[in-house]
């Protein structure tokens, strides 16, 4: 008991090392969060004077056209994306080897793409897609394909998602891997000794065994993709017209573009709340059923 007593005792005072970062971290969260708040009930003609506005602007945002088409297009981009990297994820960490040489190179393989920063992917595709002197896309047009990114919504979603999966597919590599090597041999000896299929020995022993890393990548690339800015904007600018005008997009024409502080302020606040809402149901229907 004195032991146990002791343990505790000990990480108890483990806290007092955590507790500066975590003091430190939520001052940096908290004020931008008061900011946004604040211009979020209000409104401004100018010259720095503000009027108080109440909730207005959550009002006129929430029964906007505008704002539920740039939610349905994020909801759909992140749907899209995470049906194909999370299965292609799976799939290409079972096929990499577990002993030998191969396996640094394989995993520093699947790393690069996530070491290149969100701009320069942007930039890479943005000319290897263009549909005269870019690779994929004068090579899509010789083969027959009418393509061109910057005319075609459907080529320019083509192009974003296949811009996405592969930056960021990944990330779904390394973590399901991880969660493989971590597999006892013990577990397939005894799979093999009753004889279960390929099949079998994914349903019963792998894929149970990489449900906490698998919920660790379906909640990295929801939040990742729904808040997806930089790449899009870059590649597409949010064209042609509106159709891939996402949320983030969106946010930042309303705030920068038109200037308009207590919309974007109201919009932000709505985001975060889907985001956090959304990141909690996917949460609670992955980790059903776990012991506590």
């Amino acid at each position: 008991m004195a032991v146990a007593g002791s343990a505790r005792t000990q990480t108890q005072r483990g806290w007092f090392f955590v507790l500066p970062v975590v003091v430190l971290v939520a001052f940096n969260a908290i004020v931008p969060l008061m900011t946004v708040v604040n211009y979020s009930v209000q409104e401004t003609f100018g010259n720095n004077v503000f009027f108080w506005h109440g909730i207005g602007w959550y009002y006129d945002i929430l029964n906007s056209d505008r704002f539920h088409g740039a939610l349905m297009r994020q909801l759909l981009f992140t749907g899209i994306i995470l049906a194909i990297e999370v299965p292609l994820g799976v799939a290409v960490a079972l096929c990499m080897p577990k002993k030998g040489f191969w396996v640094p190179v394989c995993l520093v393989t699947m790393a690069l793409p996530l070491l290149i920063p969100w701009n320069v992917v942007g930039a890479m595709w943005n000319i290897m897609a263009l549909p005269d002197i870019g690779l994929l896309g004068y090579g899509l047009n010789a083969i027959g394909l009418d393509y061109n990114y910057t005319r075609d919504p459907i080529a320019a979603w083509a192009t974003v998602i296949a811009m996405d999966v592969w930056h960021w597919t990944s990330l779904v590599v390394l973590l399901a891997y991880a969660g493989l090597i971590s597999i006892p041999d013990a577990y397939y000896q005894a799979a093999k000794i009753d004889g279960a299929s390929r099949w079998s020995v994914f349903r019963y022993i792998q894929l149970p065994k990489m449900k906490r890393v698998l919920t660790i990548a379906v909640l990295l690339r929801f939040m990742d993709s729904f808040m997806i800015y930089t790449e899009p904007f870059v590649l597409t600018g949010g064209g042609p017209g509106n159709s891939t005008t996402f949320l983030s997009i969106d946010l930042v024409k309303i705030a920068l573009g038109q200037f308009d502080l207590g919309n974007a302020g109201a919009m932000s606040l709505i985001y975060f709340v889907i985001t956090l809402l959304v990141s909690w149901v996917f949460y609670t229907v992955m980790t059903r059923g776990e012991e506590s």
